[in-house]
């Protein structure tokens, strides 16, 4: 297989010619031959070879081939020479999400981080975003949204994708029987299809704690804990954290604490501020917790407290931003460091949390070690992000982990995210690093796609 960049133009003519220059025709090693068969995601087209003389590599499509295959656009594209005189032109990488089909915020939220991918994604391939309503799987078509240079969309009706990259927003969506359904229709396809799904708590620290590798960054944990082990766990580490299995954002994570001489504590989020309430004994905590979340303590995980380095008396964890490279191989991208708000359980901006650089917070802490520290913590979050995917079956190329260290220097792992959020990009010394973020989920989609090679292009 041969790999090139070439600019693609248009044609007015009907017929089912291509135009190639020179240049091009070596490159995919069609010299002498006087047909070929255009690929296009899954469709297939002949056409008739005509080289032409000018300068560079230029493939010139007929309107006839153009619109049997229903290419979006002109431009730089690449093209890869397959088996059986056949040439792929690509990618065609779909960004699957969804929202509530405003025209011109048709992903809520999410809308401007898609519009940048679409953005730098459109220098090298045909890339889209579309919602599960968007597909017709009889036609094995999508209406797309395609960004426009004028930062505006329009949608275009073009083959199923070479790859996915799943954006789905919510859990409730994400583990329906209809989005299971779309994605083992994908994979039936042999469409690669990555960030297979949200993480669940429980099933990612079983994944890790037994794993030789990672398992010794995992604080111990226990799944519908049962009365006993609830009360074991706070007797023998004397705080611990209770967090629902499918949770995000902090929300209903109680910090439990106990004191031998004051008693037992929990602190929780509540209407938009932070509750403590004090118990005088553990069945009364226990009357409380079982009133919210009933009596058999389901869906919820008991996690033992670390005592995390601290800035002015208030603890700090790290984001780390993880990414799966054109290479296929996991790395750092971007690092935060969250500062909890006075009185919070979690380190969430959106809980009274600040945040700053790595560099910063480490120095503070570490002084002249910080780098040091830095570069282990680095080391920890791609043996972890190596140990998940080992361990998971589906495809993974982005991974968010919230990590901790103690005053030890010990790295923890609390929290594993496969839909990671980017707010730790908006920080005025990352912004760099969120550009860096965008390019490599491109780059790992030439990869997945086979239109990138090993040692780069």
């Amino acid at each position: 297989m041969s790999l090139t960049f070439c600019n693609l133009h248009f044609t007015q003519q009907p017929d089912k010619v291509v135009y190639v220059s020179n240049a091009l025709m070596k490159s995919l090693n069609l010299s002498g031959k006087k047909t070929i068969h255009l690929r296009f995601g899954r469709d297939r087209v002949p056409a008739t070879i005509k080289p032409i003389k000018k300068a560079g590599k230029h493939l010139y499509l007929a309107s006839g081939i153009r619109n049997l295959m229903n290419v979006p656009k002109r431009g730089s594209i690449y093209l890869r020479n397959l088996q059986n005189d056949e040439v792929q032109l690509g990618p065609l990488i779909g960004v699957l999400s969804d929202g509530p089909a405003s025209g011109s915020n048709p992903f809520g939220s999410r809308t401007g981080f898609i519009k940048q991918l679409l953005r730098e994604g459109s220098r090298k391939s045909y890339i889209y975003a579309f919602t599960p309503r968007d597909i017709n799987w009889q036609n094995e078509t999508v209406s797309g949204f395609f960004l426009n240079d004028n930062g505006s969309f329009s949608r275009k009706t073009v083959p199923l994708p070479d790859v996915v990259y799943n954006r789905l927003p919510s859990r409730r969506s994400d583990f329906s029987p209809a989005i299971n359904q779309l994605r083992e229709r994908f994979i039936r396809r042999k469409i690669p299809f990555f960030n297979w799904s949200f993480f669940n708590k429980s099933d990612i620290y079983k994944l890790l704690e037994n794993d030789p590798a990672a398992g010794r960054y995992i604080p111990e944990s226990i799944t519908n804990p049962t009365v006993e082990q609830m009360k074991e766990m706070l007797e023998r580490h004397q705080f611990v954290y209770y967090k629902p299995t499918a949770g995000s954002l902090g929300n209903g994570i109680y910090r439990l604490t106990y004191s031998p001489k004051r008693g037992y504590f929990a602190r929780y989020r509540k209407k938009g501020g932070n509750a403590l309430l004090r118990f005088g004994s553990f069945n009364s905590l226990m009357r409380m917790l079982q009133g919210r979340h009933g009596k058999q303590l389901r869906g919820y995980v008991v996690q033992q407290g670390i005592r995390l380095i601290e800035i002015d008396e208030c603890p700090i964890d790290f984001r780390f931003h993880m990414h799966k490279n054109g290479n296929n191989q996991w790395v750092v991208v971007g690092i935060g460091a969250k500062k909890a708000g006075r009185g919070s359980v979690t380190t969430h901006i959106k809980n009274g949390g600040s945040l700053m650089t790595p560099e910063q917070a480490l120095s503070r802490n570490f002084g002249d070690r910080a780098g040091e520290v830095l570069q282990h913590a680095k080391s920890v979050a791609i043996t972890l992000a190596q140990a998940i995917e080992t361990q998971h079956q589906h495809l993974i190329g982005e991974i968010g982990f919230d990590l901790g260290i103690d005053q030890e220097e010990h790295v923890w792992m609390f929290e594993a995210n496969a839909k990671p959020g980017r707010s730790i990009f908006r920080h005025p010394s990352l912004r760099l690093e969120g550009k860096s973020s965008v390019e490599h989920i491109l780059e790992h989609c030439l990869y997945l796609s086979k239109f990138r090679k090993r040692d780069g292009i």
